[in-house]
């Protein structure tokens, strides 16, 4: 099975995220947003699967600290470019397995995905 790992390495939602995996002995490769950036295509791809409102992370600092015209009207193609330019406001972490899109971690949905 190959799993992207997406995320932020001290991010402790990643954090746990990974130690999960690690207790499950699921092996992935991790791609950190800081070093590496967000690609445009796999984040047009991950909203078109679970939204906008699902990928993109209003709760954060990061987008708190935007002006008000930024964090207005937000629609995939504005979605996209925030998280070029902000890539610490995607949910994190986000996961591609075989078969499906995991954002955020839950313990459930990881446990019936990776079962």
């Amino acid at each position: 099975m190959s799993i992207e790992v997406y995320g932020i390495p001290n991010c402790d939602t990643v954090k746990k995220a990974r130690q999960w995996l690690d207790a499950r002995g699921v092996d992935y490769a991790f791609h950190d947003y800081k070093k590496e950036g967000a690609d445009p295509e796999r984040l047009r791809k991950w909203i078109a699967a679970e939204g906008v409102d699902t990928v993109l992370n209003r709760r954060g600092t990061t987008f708190r600290k935007l002006s008000d015209a930024e964090k207005a009207d937000v629609d995939e193609a504005k979605a996209v470019t925030l998280l070029q330019q902000h890539p610490s406001m995607i949910k994190r972490p986000v996961v591609e397995y075989p078969g499906g899109l995991l954002v955020g971690f839950k313990e459930d949905e990881w446990a019936a995905a990776f079962s």
